[in-house]
């Protein structure tokens, strides 16, 4: 069974265009070829992002099988946190049913599982790319990042038994080397000269010999972190600050606890019953910059800007694509 994914605000063409390619797999292939669009709700009328239009899933996503599965992104707004923006539809799309099936089918060894474009933003929201290389639309790179899989700047990404593409006319090169994987080359070239689209790119591999790497650093430019001497401007970060983050999927409460230690600004950050070390707190000018992991809504690596007015905090939180978060807080203690 090959698999086509459809969620509430799904990219058209993401999915439209691995369909047709692996219809005509189906047509060329002598092996029997079922596609589909499914859904992790079962048959239902799914709404595509944007222009709204309705595509039938034809039935429910069944990770315990074997063949392809391949997800698409969502179409929307990148710049603001509306619900009609990308990264809001991941986040629904995440909420449902379709997190846990595909964390299933990422266990499945019968299963291939495929993205194209932000489908690959939602396997890392949900914590399934740790650790493994992907590609996703140029704008979501910083975002894989921030949820510790290994970005590759590549328009395919073949990382065994998961396959990643990147912006959206990236689904037919993605569909085209799946359909080479299982059906092998000539299969996929028929295809490419019925379609008149030759592949773009190379797929990359964790394979073969490693390019070397230059690495051009002067070092007068390498930037140190305040290790001695902190003023009195510094110390004002001392403390505990009672912090809302205001996220484009809910509000966080987080308590830091911020002091110095050896001539060097530590910190930790207390979200329910989880806590956090701030990694790498540094102060450049009047703001405090740090990083941190966090689990909660989803897991991510957060960048941090804050300044200090008296006993006020304000500043904001970012991961790769997703919209600033604002932050506001108090000092109490």
């Amino acid at each position: 069974m090959w698999c086509i994914v459809l969620f509430d605000g799904f990219d058209l063409l993401d999915a439209i265009a691995p369909f047709e390619v692996f219809t005509a797999a189906a047509m060329y292939s002598t092996k029997e070829v079922t596609v589909k669009f499914v859904s992790a709700e079962g048959k239902r009328m799914v709404t595509s992002g944007v222009n709204h239009l309705q595509v039938q899933a034809s039935d429910k996503l069944d990770s315990s099988g074997k063949g392809i599965i391949l997800i698409p992104g969502a179409s929307g707004s990148v710049h603001d946190k509306g619900p009609d923006s990308v990264p809001v539809k991941l986040q629904q799309a995440m909420e449902t049913e379709l997190s846990h099936l595909l964390r299933e089918a990422m266990k499945n060894p019968n299963i291939l599982l495929s993205t194209v474009c932000g489908g690959s933003l939602i396997l890392a929201m949900s914590g399934l790319l740790e650790g493994r290389h992907a590609v996703t639309h140029h704008m979501g790179m910083e975002l894989l990042s921030a949820t510790d899989a290994i970005p590759v700047k590549a328009r395919v990404v073949d990382d065994g038994h998961l396959i990643t593409g990147g912006g959206v006319t990236s689904g037919l090169d993605v569909a085209l080397y799946l359909v080479e994987r299982e059906l092998g080359p000539q299969i996929a070239h028929a295809i490419e000269q019925l379609f008149e689209y030759e592949r773009r790119g190379s797929v990359w591999k964790a394979e073969g010999n490693s390019p070397k790497v230059f690495k051009h650093q002067n070092p007068i430019e390498v930037t140190r972190p305040y290790t001695t001497g902190l003023s009195n401007e510094r110390s004002n970060f001392e403390g505990i600050w009672d912090t809302t983050i205001s996220t484009p999927i809910g509000k966080l409460s987080v308590l830091f606890d911020l002091s110095t230690k050896d001539g060097q600004i530590v910190g930790t950050a207390k979200q329910g019953e989880e806590i956090a070390a701030l990694d790498n707190p540094i102060l450049e000018g009047n703001q405090l910059k740090w990083t941190m992991k966090v689990t909660k809504p989803i897991r991510l690596t957060l960048k941090f800007i804050v300044s200090i007015d008296q006993d006020q905090m304000f500043g904001e939180a970012k991961a790769g694509m997703l919209p600033s978060s604002k932050l506001i807080g108090h000092r109490i203690s």
